[in-house]
């Protein structure tokens, strides 16, 4: 699971610089472990260092690089390191933008390594992903409408076509004619199936209220316009099966083990917000 809180323009720099310090020795500028994968201006460029570039480039690992991906990528990392140390030159990095952009990304990485570790431990039990599948299905709509609608500019022209309605006009024909949503009028205001969440809240309660084959007596305002609602049709909307969004539940389990975990820490922390 990627549990990402931040990610600024320069994370990919920032992580490279942490690569770089962790593989330096104490005693001096000389990386251990792997051999490095080249060096610009006499500074090691260390084979982790490129492991992460190509990750964050490609999504592959470095042994799933072609020969000529390997050769762009490196000349690519390569002038990021001579763009990075030219700045260090230049002293860039004291320019007070630059400076607060390169502290962000620092804290990013060690706030996003903090919470990938701490989330390596904490895999669910199945009792625990058994719990927040209740837990959805039972916030989950339980059934689905299939409704139409006209869609007018004021007010005054939606009572004119329930007006119309009520005289046995169609409500088809009525869209066609009038309706101001292109997506639907074609189709005589025809909107398919969707769940009550899908619309802003003023229509999906004109639809709760209606029963099969009525429309709505009133017009009902949304920030779209002046809408005459009618309910053709309702089904149970079954939930989906266990097996096909544990995977799914797992990650969202895990963020929210981690969400906890940084509202903890948010808890016990001194922060003092300035005016």
């Amino acid at each position: 699971m990627t549990i990402r809180i931040w990610t600024p323009a320069l994370l990919v720099t920032a992580a490279l610089g942490l690569v770089a310090c962790n593989q330096a020795k104490k005693a001096g500028d000389q990386p251990v472990g792997k051999p490095p994968v080249a060096t610009v201006n006499g500074k090691p460029i260390p084979a982790d260092a490129f492991a992460v570039w190509a990750q964050s480039q490609t999504n592959k690992k470095v042994d799933e690089l072609t020969a000529e991906q390997r050769k762009q990528l490196l000349e690519s990392l390569e002038t990021l390191y001579v763009g990075g140390q030219e700045g260090e030159k230049q002293n860039v990095g004291s320019e007070p933008e630059v400076a607060a952009r390169l502290e962000l990304d620092r804290l990013s990485v060690l706030a996003n390594a903090l919470f990938q570790n701490y989330a390596k431990g904490k895999t669910p039990t199945e009792q625990d992903l058994k719990a927040e599948y209740d837990r959805q299905i039972a916030a989950m709509p339980k059934q689905e409408f299939k409704a139409s609608h006209i869609l007018v500019k004021d007010e005054q022209q939606a009572k004119t076509a329930i007006a119309q309605l009520g005289k046995g006009a169609k409500f088809e024909d009525l869209a066609k004619k009038l309706s101001t949503d292109e997506g639907s009028k074609k189709q005589g205001g025809d909107l398919s199936w969707f769940t009550p969440d899908k619309m802003v809240k003023p229509f999906s309660d004109a639809v709760a209220g209606l029963k099969k084959g009525e429309y709505t007596k009133a017009p009902v305002q949304t920030q779209f316009g002046w809408h005459v609602i009618r309910l053709d049709d309702t089904r149970p909307l079954p939930p989906p099966p266990y097996d096909t969004v544990k995977e799914r539940l797992s990650a969202f389990v895990q963020q929210r083990i981690v969400r906890e975990y940084i509202d903890t820490l948010r808890k016990t922390a001194k922060i003092d917000e300035k005016p």
